[in-house]
């Protein structure tokens, strides 16, 4: 009889000894919700019947998960075992790490084929949404509905509002794999040039004036590292 896989939880940050912990639920979720929206602007102008829709950027995807733990296998009595053992590991994962001062890097795993988002083509198909979602803990509520004598927790519903974690590196590689007829965005580097920018996305050094244009750079050998420009496509 093969065994059913269990969802879990890694957490991916801080990894001291390089393998990432997992917190393994008790029962699988019976459904995930996930959400993905575009922020568009509306131009008004005057004399049409509708504005005109502009894209500004898109927003972060979100997933919400409830899961259920109960803890009464282990009896209802006075040494019954409370079921925070089990539902404090998830509600940490909200909580500030003092080593990087912020809620740890996550990744949600279960199964091993056709997890949302697995089966997108193109530019935007990717290994990282094979089985799991990367994430940071957004919310976490916590409901619980059954206690012992003593007032021991023994039974909780999680609910967790996971959002999508991904680097700028990660997000600015995706954009440089649209086609040269679009804008692009690049990243300044300590050390980087107009003329270095032009010979990446141009293959000719000498066409780094049309990124001083685009971006109204003066002096095109103080860029600062950190700067993002818009690196336009040659007409």
């Amino acid at each position: 009889m093969s065994v059913r896989p269990r969802a879990k939880f890694q957490r991916l940050t801080p990894m001291l000894t390089g393998v990432a912990e997992e917190i393994e639920v008790s029962y699988n979720p019976t459904e995930l919700t996930f959400s993905k929206s575009a922020q568009i602007a509306e131009i008004p102008i005057p004399g049409l019947d509708s504005p005109i829709l502009q894209f500004v950027r898109g927003q972060t995807e979100t997933l919400s998960v409830e899961l259920f733990f109960d803890s009464t296998d282990d009896g209802m009595g006075d040494d019954a075992t409370a079921v925070t053992e089990k539902t404090d590991r998830f509600y940490q994962l909200i909580k500030i790490d003092r080593s990087t001062h912020a809620p740890p890097v996550c990744r949600f795993i279960w199964g091993d084929k056709g997890f949302a988002g697995s089966k997108m083509t193109g530019t935007w198909a990717s290994q990282n949404r094979q089985n799991g979602f990367q994430c940071v803990v957004e919310s976490v509520k916590q409901r619980f509905t059954l206690f012992n004598a003593k007032g021991r927790p023994l039974r909780a519903t999680l609910t967790l509002s996971l959002k999508e974690y991904r680097t700028l590196e990660r997000q600015i590689a995706e954009i440089f794999q649209q086609s040269p007829d679009h804008t692009h965005a690049h990243v300044v580097q300590r050390g980087d040039t107009l003329a270095r920018i032009a010979a990446e996305r141009y293959a000719n050094p000498a066409q780094w004036r049309a990124i001083a244009d685009e971006n109204r750079i003066d002096d095109p050998l103080e860029l600062v590292p950190g700067t993002i420009l818009e690196v336009p496509p040659l007409r």
